[in-house]
């Protein structure tokens, strides 16, 4: 990329986006499901976990934007020459996790869209798949420049309504006891019974760490867009502006789901796909006001939509990308005709095959949890992986010395893959050898 050093704040302001997205794309199953249930089920006790993990997960995603913007290269490409492994492993998981994760958010966002009354008496699945051919005609029409646009308004949107709805809740007080539930709340989240919950907790939030790959990439077509080559400088605070979105929205769906759930017995997922936005909607409408029901509809809406539209573009991206330059076709950076041929034909492929999964899921009875489930355990499961590639690669001999890790991150990078390591290990033994139970 052609460096266009900026020295005053239009820099900033071409250069917002790649971070927004990622913004976007965090804001989804993990707040408005996890972080919510996380409030509904133990109060205010695992705040400090999710705040534990969005530290742990932030230098493994500030890799992309930090490598591509001192480099000039994307993450993948960094990947291909630090190491012959690190890319066919990224393509192979990236195929397997992208399918699930896409299925998964567009049923979410299905499942929220049957709240709206025109939209009400339309099966789910049916609404996930409309929500998937919708995101695609956007992508194929508008590009990146739509995905950017739309995506900031999303983001604005959601974080502003919740905003509301979390001021207009405090002002109005909790519906159970709180007071207690920082370090005492019942049931208490400590034990071996509650890793089916914590690991897909943790799985994503704020995101997957494969998520570093997907600033890098968009780097490439704002700038191409803007005309504008971000600086380190102007980069990372669009990247630290986007997480800090993700972070105090991941706190304001925990909050609701404290004052409005905590203490009440009411199950944040029911038996079924439909009662889970049902409930999740009617226990913020009763906890609130009747009036509440055009923000929180609107807001969970937009969260869930802005997730499955950037997901459906970053995965098929990173996957194209992949693929150029196992190749060696090109670089992936889609500047070509022939990149954005092979993004549209990834998108496809993406849309083809969540569509076969949703129709699965129609015919066998899997309910939207169990989407949920796959998709964020298998983020977390293989977080240790992406995290130490992005770690390796970020440190190597392809960036200078000056632009790599100091000792603050490297020490948080070696913490954060310890925890998500001894995590993942706790969790296969529960879950296949028992143990705890």
């Amino acid at each position: 990329m052609e460096k266009i050093i900026s020295t005053n704040s239009s820099g900033y302001r071409k250069s917002l986006g790649p971070g927004i997205l990622l913004a976007a794309a965090c804001i989804g199953g993990s707040h408005l499901v996890f972080s919510t249930q996380a409030g509904a089920k133990f109060g205010f006790s695992l705040i400090g976990l999710i705040l534990l993990t969005n530290l742990i997960k932030y230098p493994f995603l500030l890799v992309g934007t930090r490598f591509t913007a001192v480099t000039g290269l994307s993450l993948l490409e960094g990947f291909q020459k630090r190491n012959k492994l690190y890319l066919p492993i990224y393509l192979l998981i990236g195929l397997i996790t992208g399918t699930f994760t896409i299925s998964a958010v567009s049923v979410v966002s299905g499942l929220l869209l049957k709240n709206i009354i025109i939209f009400s008496s339309f099966p789910e699945l049916d609404l996930a798949i409309g929500i998937l051919v919708v995101c695609s005609l956007i992508l194929f029409i508008g590009q990146y420049k739509a995905l950017d646009l739309i995506s900031k308004i999303l983001v604005f949107l959601l974080t502003l309504l919740t905003f509301f709805a979390v001021i207009s809740l405090l002002v109005k007080g909790p519906v159970g006891d709180i007071n207690n539930s920082f370090i005492n709340s019942n049931p208490s989240p400590w034990n071996m019974s509650t890793l089916g919950f914590l690991i897909p907790l943790m799985g994503w939030m704020p995101g997957p760490v494969e998520l570093c790959i997907w600033p890098s990439l968009w780097m490439f077509s704002k700038a191409k867009d803007s005309k504008h080559t971000a600086t380190l400088k102007e980069a990372e605070f669009d990247f630290n502006l986007g997480y800090f979105i993700t972070v105090i929205t991941a706190i304001f769906f925990l909050i609701l789901g404290a004052y409005t759930m905590y203490g009440t017995g009411d199950e944040m997922i029911g038996a079924s796909n439909f009662s889970f936005a049902q409930n999740l909607i009617r226990l913020y409408t009763e906890s609130i006001g009747g009036w509440a029901m055009w923000i929180i509809v609107p807001a969970a809406f937009a969260a869930m939509f802005s997730t499955t539209l950037t997901c459906l573009d970053a995965y098929p991206r990173s996957i194209s990308s992949a693929h150029g330059l196992i190749t060696r076709k090109d670089k992936g950076n889609n500047h070509t005709f022939t990149e954005k041929r092979r993004l549209n034909k990834w998108i496809i492929f993406h849309v083809f095959a969540s569509f076969c999964a949703l129709i699965i899921a129609k015919s066998g009875g899997i309910q939207v949890k169990d989407y949920v489930f796959a998709a964020t355990t298998g983020s977390f499961l293989t977080a240790p992986i992406f995290a130490w590639m992005a770690m390796d690669t970020m440190n190597s001999s392809l960036v200078k010395p000056e632009f790599r890790y100091g000792i603050f991150l490297k020490i948080i990078c070696w913490f954060g893959i310890s925890f998500l390591t001894i995590f993942s290990l706790l969790f296969v033994l529960n879950k296949f050898h028992g143990l705890g139970q």
